[in-house]
């Protein structure tokens, strides 16, 4: 009976190709997630923006503020819509109204300082060292809207402040967090996560 010979090569293809057959193949809806693109940013009052207009310099304007109404002038475009939009639909915006004065005009909007649409903010008031608004950003909590705030006053009750958030369809609610206990004792358990519209007031503590 004849002999059949085997070569190490295959053997060892053979044992990997089983090996591999046996291991779990990524889930397709983490590998469709990881695919997707984030969301862009949706520009707000109080942007500064940087827009270029290529081969037209005195049409550009390197920092240009987004006013409280949510538009912006700009030569030759005395008044446009900015906020609500993102950067590239308002290059898209403005490469159309330049058109009747420049031929295919090419615009890119850079983002230089961001503020964002009133309902993506975080607002912290009361006896904040630097009460203000903040855009919101994916895991924010108490202590980075603090860190933004520059800390408490001297003046301030801080394990008194409160949350106020506002949940579509409902009454706003507050959420106590004390903000003492977490700027100067380090108690992580009240470091809160922030969601876009919330409001952290502080109140001012009795003497």
């Amino acid at each position: 009976m004849p002999r059949i010979a085997y070569s190490p090569f295959l053997l060892m293809a053979g044992l990997g190709l089983a090996g591999c057959s046996g291991q779990p193949s990524a889930p397709r809806d983490l590998l469709a997630a990881a695919s997707e693109p984030a969301p862009e940013y949706v520009l707000g009052p109080g942007d500064t923006l940087s827009i270029f207009v290529y081969r037209a310099p005195e049409l550009s304007a390197p920092e240009l503020p987004i006013r409280p109404d949510g538009r912006l002038s700009l030569p030759l475009i005395p008044d446009i819509e900015a906020a609500g939009r993102t950067p590239s639909e308002l290059g898209k915006q403005i490469e159309q109204r330049l058109r009747t004065y420049v031929r295919e005009p090419t615009v890119t909007v850079m983002v230089r300082s961001f503020q964002g649409p009133s309902d993506r903010q975080v607002r912290v008031i009361g006896e904040a060292a630097q009460p203000m608004a903040m855009p919101y950003r994916e895991g924010m909590t108490v202590l980075d809207v603090m860190i933004g705030a520059r800390g408490l006053t001297r003046y301030a009750a801080g394990n008194r402040a409160e949350i106020i958030r506002r949940d579509p369809g409902a009454r706003p609610r507050a959420i106590p967090v004390r903000l003492s206990d977490l700027l100067r004792d380090g108690d992580i358990t009240q470091d809160t996560a922030m969601r876009p519209g919330d409001t952290l007031v502080i109140p001012q503590g009795w003497f």
